[in-house]
């Protein structure tokens, strides 16, 4: 557990919030392990029936913190340690069984956004935003996102996000097919609360045979989500993403 997210139990649900506010909820290495340890003990656990995760109002998550991110990364190893532990998440994801309500109130930057392709039902509000600008570092996509999102959505439209770095807007996802519903600002976080009593008043069983039914298999998810990494791996070390990320923070200095 670590106090940039709170997990707690509600009824038949478990809520994952990030909770950084300062830093608009950008993943730590601790937030990431604690939100792989949370969906994990969930799948075993009969009493859980449904996983929101929330980022609270006004902000869904900014993604990696790129400083924390590369603090952690070492450039003599295949995998960095950050990377790793992202991986981790991912894979938590990709084998959970239980349905999950993404909340997204303001911006969903990088895994923000790759991570929702792996949820049952997404909410936002009229400020949400998405985006993967991946590539504008010099990196290439992760989460199995190369494969999740042209299936969700089309091959040009996950060309426009992915490969020419585009942000959407909510309506514009919603469109695109791979958000439900999109609501009020500050609202996102109760109306997944009502759609996750919705489903834990289905047939328990009846849910899990036909959700398992509507996703790709696990290896199907990993497989991609490990040959994104090794690339992605690779890239860091690329004088295209050194060249970036210099240029990133020498931004954020100015």
């Amino acid at each position: 557990m670590t106090g940039h997210l709170i997990v707690s139990d509600e009824d038949a649900t478990r809520v994952i919030k990030l909770r950084r506010p300062e830093k608009k909820n950008a993943f730590t290495q601790d937030m990431y392990r604690g939100m792989s340890d949370a969906i994990d003990k969930a799948q075993n656990n009969p009493d859980i029936r449904c996983i929101i995760i929330t980022g609270g109002s006004g902000v869904f998550t900014a993604g990696n913190d790129l400083e924390d991110f590369l603090k952690e990364s070492t450039s003599d190893t295949d995998t960095p340690r950050g990377a790793s532990n992202a991986v981790k998440l991912l894979y938590s994801l990709a084998h959970n069984v239980k349905p999950i309500i993404a909340a997204v109130d303001g911006v969903a930057i990088g895994i923000g956004t790759t991570m929702l392709f792996h949820c049952d039902y997404v909410l936002a509000s009229t400020t949400a935003t998405f985006s993967t600008p991946f590539i504008n570092l010099g990196l290439v996509p992760e989460g199995a996102s190369s494969l999740l999102m042209p299936r969700s959505m089309g091959h040009q439209r996950a060309f426009a996000m992915l490969v020419m770095g585009r942000k959407m807007s909510a309506d514009e996802a919603r469109e695109a097919g791979f958000v439900n519903v999109v609501v009020a600002p500050g609202h996102t976080e109760a109306e997944a609360r009502k759609v996750a009593r919705e489903i834990c008043a289905l047939p328990a069983e009846a849910v899990a045979i036909t959700r398992k039914l509507l996703k790709l298999p696990p290896e199907d998810m990993t497989r991609r989500i490990d040959q994104e990494g090794h690339l992605f791996g690779e890239r860091l070390r690329s004088k295209e993403a050194v060249t970036a990320f210099k240029a990133f923070f020498e931004r954020k200095k100015g």
